[in-house]
């Protein structure tokens, strides 16, 4: 099969960037007076979830030494639905993954899955709290506001969501997600994250925002009365310095890994399109990837493959990386079984993307729209074949890096990832 030659594209985006991580957590916790609040001697529950945050050990380290300055005992709790496998001991050793340990943190890890129930909204939706930190005199939400992987609205996740589904742990996750195939996401989250700040003990919201580099961009402390609006203004921005691809529209999207700690969904919705939220009616502007081949697994996804689902293609390789339980459990958990579901896979690289190439329609392989990227995080530097330059719709800015080449596989068929 003719392949069309491929280029190597640099992109830029807007770049706000904290340079001073710690000391803009320090400042950020400053300017709500948290001493008005949490006293010596008291105990305070820190959320930490399976998502990649940038710099997020940094953050919960200055967060621990902020609340010890205030005589305060702080301490972590896993907040991550059932992600780990749903086990106590599994989501300890995902926030280790990270790097966020108790010696880095300079804070114990207190990780259980049992629940207490706080009680119904007046929707009728039940609330139920992590047991540490219900047992902890108060509770701080760190989290990073972003645009969903599925659902789209004023609030999306962040705070709120940190609240009702990590806060909720594995039982929470399970209760909500059957909720919201029935109700619409903000009606829920909102609801629930009054019931939660109201008997919760919440005592802070720490807002982080990145950018396109995968920075963080802005940090924001708030006090419980104030989440909505400060999460609202906060996923405004967040939507503007999300990572896009050069073009919405290709043939074949070529994605070196997906992983939990890169989205919620394996790959994120927001660069890639098929977005669950608008099946079969999607707002103009959603990027449409006519196949989507997911190469393999990232390490820190521990084999949690959830999101799988939503390619085209895939290698032998990747099936057999898999943590089946794991996919599953956290598919299921979310009332989305079609994320675990297989796509047709090969041994290699090139079968797969011949495979692909051969049933474009009436556009022949080496007329092919390709673009290959590492993950939905990383896509400052890609690879489009050369009849993307051609299209019309170009929404990002990018320079060429250097001369067209010929796409090449190694002995096994499979091609070089992008470092």
């Amino acid at each position: 099969m003719k392949y069309p030659r491929m280029v190597r594209l640099r992109q830029r985006f807007e770049r706000p960037r904290v340079e001073d991580v710690a000391a803009a957590v320090r400042q950020a916790l400053h300017a709500v007076d948290l001493g008005r609040v949490i006293r010596p001697g008291q105990t305070v529950a820190l959320t930490a979830g399976s998502r990649g945050i940038a710099n997020i050990p940094v953050v919960l380290r200055a967060v621990v030494r902020c609340l010890r300055d205030l005589g305060a005992r702080p301490f972590l709790i896993p907040t991550m639905g059932s992600h780990g496998g749903g086990t106590a001991e599994g989501q300890r050793q995902v926030l280790e993954s990270y790097g966020i340990t108790e010696a880095f943190v300079g804070a114990p890890i207190r990780s259980a899955m049992d629940v207490v129930p706080l009680g119904t909204t007046a929707e009728g939706f039940p609330v139920v709290l992590d047991r540490h930190a219900w047992e902890a005199d108060h509770v701080g939400v760190v989290a990073r506001i972003k645009p969903h992987t599925s659902y789209h609205g004023p609030v999306e996740s962040g705070l709120l969501k940190m609240m009702m589904i990590g806060l909720g742990k594995h039982a929470g996750a399970l209760a909500y997600h059957r909720i919201l195939l029935e109700q619409p996401y903000d009606r829920v989250v909102r609801s629930v994250g009054r019931l939660m700040r109201a008997k919760g003990k919440i005592a802070f919201g720490l807002a982080l925002v990145e950018n396109a580099y995968d920075e963080t961009a802005l940090v924001e402390a708030a006090l419980p009365g104030d989440f909505e609006p400060v999460e609202e203004r906060l996923l405004a921005l967040a939507r503007n310095w999300l990572p896009r691809l050069p073009w919405r529209e290709a043939d074949l999207l070529i994605v070196d890994e997906i992983g939990k700690e890169i989205s919620g969904s394996g790959l994120d919705t927001n660069v890639v399109g098929r977005k669950r939220a608008f099946p079969g009616d999607e707002p103009e502007g959603q990027p449409r990837m006519r196949f989507i081949f997911v190469r393999g697994l990232s390490p820190h996804t521990h084999g949690n493959a959830a999101g799988i689902g939503l390619a085209d293609f895939t290698t032998t390789r990747l099936v057999r990386a898999m943590d089946y339980h794991a996919t599953v459990l956290n598919c299921l958990t979310s009332g989305y079984p079609e994320a675990a579901k297989l796509p047709v896979h090969f041994a290699s690289d090139r079968e797969v993307i011949e495979a692909a190439l051969a049933i474009l329609g009436t556009r022949a392989p080496q007329e092919a729209r390709i673009v290959h990227i590492r993950n939905t995080l990383a896509v400052e530097e890609l690879e489009v074949s050369e009849p993307c330059l051609d299209q019309a719709g170009r929404q990002t800015d990018f320079t060429i890096e250097g001369a067209p080449y010929e796409l090449s596989f190694d002995a096994r068929g499979d091609l070089a990832g992008l470092g």
